[in-house]
């Protein structure tokens, strides 16, 4: 039969009379994490100044490529222009991509180069505007005097300091009430607040801009730091690009030619693949079709940690805030996060003026990205 005496739910919905049964955690599940500045690691110094600057210099340049809209006759055309004309030397061995011709420079006018065609025994070609030229180097005459001294300017690199805040306030009666999952309300939510912070700096250091005026900050400008992003310029790569190797989507031919083209124009090795969640996915598929599994395997893996191909082994990191049909190549050791000296993220009791405790979680932090050239991207990758 049916039991007739007291019981728990005799009390209705409520319970009043029973005691709280509640878990001592506060279970939290918003993303906060930051595999970026993790890979990244610690700097080895701090920013001394809210305009934090670098120093990039590089070498003469050995390439250069062909300026001249006019048909240049293999067998009678001995001049023809070049975009920088001051990278040549009379005496430069210099050859056109893909062509088996090699030339010497006689004489260098301006953007004009009077050239020996067919030098050393080669079959002249024919030159298009547009063809990039190899310089393979320099032959000087002997006894002859000292050439022209060359040099390249050093370049001076910029990123401004971004201040990143968030305030914190718990009243008297919180503080003294006993609370369930933590000790201390005031110190539950300064770390809350500073998870929020971390996974904030990840976001701008990757997708942050900077303000086209009065970047400096004022009363009413906002000081930003520019992220990986924004500093790209060189390698940069689209989808639907001549270049690039057909279709929307991420595959090794796509990654394989963007980390070639971040070789050939630097001396850098990318070491970094960062992704979202769905790119992840793409990459882990290029091991799908060709991964076996024996009549005793329990286990199914998909999953690609490392890239190791002709032009670098890289790390793939995973972050969600990535866009989505983006991918960045990075060189960890020109990366770094700095915080401004004194102004990483530290806690900042404020006074009161009522029945409460209160602070501010405070941060400042700049991007410096040294040789821009050695990293690079790929966008407007499919995303279904």
């Amino acid at each position: 039969m049916a039991f007739t005496g007291k019981a728990t739910y005799s009390a209705g919905t409520t319970l009043p009379e029973i005691a709280e049964d509640v878990a001592d955690v506060v279970g939290i599940i918003s993303p906060f994490e930051t595999p970026l500045l993790d890979a990244l690691g610690d700097p080895l110094r701090a920013a001394m100044s809210t305009h934090h600057e670098w120093i990039e210099d590089s070498l003469l340049a050995n390439t250069d490529t062909i300026d001249d809209d006019s048909f240049i006759d293999p067998d009678a055309d001995t001049d023809f222009d070049v975009a920088h004309g001051d990278r040549f030397q009379v005496g430069d061995q210099i050859q056109a991509a893909g062509s088996r011709e090699l030339m010497l420079v006689a004489a260098v006018a301006g953007n004009t180069l009077t050239v020996v065609r067919g030098y050393a025994d080669t079959t002249p070609e024919d030159l298009d505007d547009g063809l990039t030229i190899n310089i393979l180097g320099n032959a000087a005459l002997e006894g002859a005097d000292k050439p022209d001294a060359r040099f390249t300017n050093r370049m001076r690199r910029a990123n401004y300091t971004q201040i990143f805040t968030s305030a914190v306030e718990v009243s008297g009666s919180d503080l003294a009430a006993r609370q369930l999952g933590l000790r201390n309300e005031l110190d539950h939510q300064k770390g809350l607040r500073l998870r929020e912070l971390l996974r904030d700096l990840e976001n701008t250091v990757i997708n942050g801009g900077q303000a086209t005026t009065n970047p400096q900050g004022s009363a009413t400008v906002r000081r930003t730091l520019k992220g990986v992003i924004g500093h790209l310029t060189s390698n940069v790569f689209t989808v639907g690009d001549a270049e690039l190797p057909a279709g929307n989507d991420l595959d090794e031919a796509k990654i394989s030619y963007v980390l070639r083209q971040i070789w050939n124009r630097s001396n850098s090795v990318a070491d970094l693949i960062v992704v979202n969640g769905f790119q992840k996915r793409r990459i882990n598929g290029l091991m799908t079709a060709v991964r076996g599994y024996g009549p005793k395997d329990r286990v199914y893996s998909d999953l690609v940690s490392e890239y190791d191909g002709d032009f670098g082994r890289c790390r793939i990191v995973v972050t969600r805030w990535m866009p989505q049909d983006m991918v960045l190549f990075l060189d960890s050791r020109r990366i770094d996060v700095l915080p401004l000296a004194g102004r990483s993220f530290h806690f900042k009791p404020l006074a009161s003026s009522g029945d409460y405790e209160c602070g501010q979680l405070i941060g400042e932090y700049t991007l410096e990205m040294r040789n821009e050239e050695a990293h690079g991207c790929l966008r407007g990758l499919s995303t279904n």
